[in-house]
């Protein structure tokens, strides 16, 4: 099934939802979106999705990995079933937008607006570029009649004022922005409007922005979000950065924001906090891309395809006996990304193992770490317990941040 270039949201709402097997979770109810200043289209956010009891839930947009008018197909990874709350700064396509009235910008017609299409620009993020109008006559819509397609911008009536936007301006700004110049931006903002910024992004977004600030920052932040939007958060961020962060905070409040996040988010950073922060097991996301011995080559690339995965970690995949989530069981090897290219995509990852370099272990002192990632140049390396279960990867990223002086964000010319 191939992802459609262009979807409208009215077709989508009922369609069925899968996961990576195959198995129906749900139904689209509803479309996310971000609405924006000026002529700028909304950016899809995610999906509200009706599950079992008819409870609806969110799905962040970067775990679609296939989208049309009959089915959408979900990639790997958690996901949360709490109950969908819509938050200020967001806007439901269904609800709200479709048979709203506004004014073509060319002639000035009264129209209603009677769907609106996603569209996935280059950066493969999907946005509200067009939207299907019917004209209005009088006070009435009629039910039937000319239905026409129009830009975005074509309308007037359904983007954000420019006045009395709070933090709108600044976000339209960072919207764009990668998450370490969003953090440098945020850090000399008065600490209110930092604030009113952070609470405004979508959690995804703040958990990368967060990740790219230094620790007393996140502190700051984490600790003035309300405790369930706080515990959102920290379950999208890598999980060895929330570990990291929640081990700033008082026991209490640390305990507190564990047990409001899902158990099985919480359970690797959980894990991850138990290791000292100057070793491997400190160091190392539970989190790689981990692969079952009789994986295909294929299976392997469309995971390490993934947008939400660092470049580091899409450099290898590691090969387990089952189970595949962290402890594993048995590692068996590493297989590295130029030579699942090199391969037939139909052959099996266990045939390409590279096994000449023995794991680290999650006591690996901070010293012998570097010199191993030096000596073999490497820019992942996996992390095994005493039972060879395979536990994490360590990134070269996160080995530089232990490296650097705490303060190496405030003086990039230092």
């Amino acid at each position: 099934m191939a992802t459609a270039t262009r979807v409208f949201c009215a077709r989508l709402s009922g369609i069925a939802v899968f996961d990576p097997n195959g198995d129906q979770i749900g139904r689209v109810r509803d479309v996310v979106v971000s609405l924006r200043l000026g002529t700028l289209p909304p950016r899809a956010t995610g999906l509200v999705v009706e599950i079992q009891q008819r409870r609806r839930i969110f799905v962040p947009m970067d775990r679609v990995t296939t989208i049309d008018s009959e089915a959408i197909v979900l990639g790997t990874g958690t996901l949360s079933v709490k109950r969908f709350e819509q938050r200020p700064n967001e806007t439901l396509v269904v609800a709200e937008l479709l048979d709203r009235r506004v004014t073509l910008k060319d002639g000035g017609a009264a129209v209603s607006v009677s769907d609106a299409a996603l569209e996935q620009d280059r950066t493969k993020h999907w946005l509200l570029a067009r939207l299907a109008v019917r004209e209005v006559t009088g006070k009435r819509i009629p039910r039937r009649g000319h239905v026409r397609q129009v830009d975005w911008d074509a309308v007037e009536g359904l983007s954000l004022a420019s006045t009395d936007q709070g933090a709108d301006s600044l976000l339209a700004v960072f919207e764009d922005m990668k998450a370490a110049d969003v953090a440098n931006a945020l850090r000399d903002l008065p600490e209110e409007r930092r604030q009113q910024i952070a609470e405004a992004l979508a959690d995804a977004r703040l958990a990368d922005v967060l990740q790219e600030l230094p620790e007393e920052d996140q502190v700051e932040i984490i600790g003035r979000l309300a405790g369930d939007r706080a515990a959102d958060v920290l379950e999208a961020m890598d999980p060895d950065d929330a570990a990291d962060l929640l081990a700033e905070l008082p026991a209490a409040e640390r305990e507190r924001l564990l047990a409001l996040m899902e158990p099985a988010e919480a359970k690797p950073v959980r894990q991850l906090m138990g290791y000292s922060e100057d070793t491997a097991g400190g160091l190392m996301t539970s989190e790689p891309v981990i692969l079952p011995p009789d994986a295909t080559i294929a299976e392997a690339l469309a995971r390490v395809r993934q947008p939400e995965l660092s470049a580091a970690l899409a450099t290898q995949v590691y090969v387990v006996r089952p189970p595949v989530s962290t402890p594993t069981g048995t590692f068996l090897g590493a297989v590295h990304i130029q030579r699942l290219l090199r391969e037939p995509p139909f052959n099996l990852v266990s045939s390409l193992l590279d096994d000449e370099l023995d794991p680290l272990t999650a006591d690996t002192t901070l010293p012998a770490l570097t010199r191993y990632f030096a000596t073999y140049n490497l820019v992942a390396a996996p992390v095994v317990d005493a039972q060879n279960h395979l536990v994490g990867a360590v990134t070269v990223d996160d080995l530089l941040d232990s490296l650097l002086p705490d303060d190496w964000r405030e003086d990039p010319d230092g």
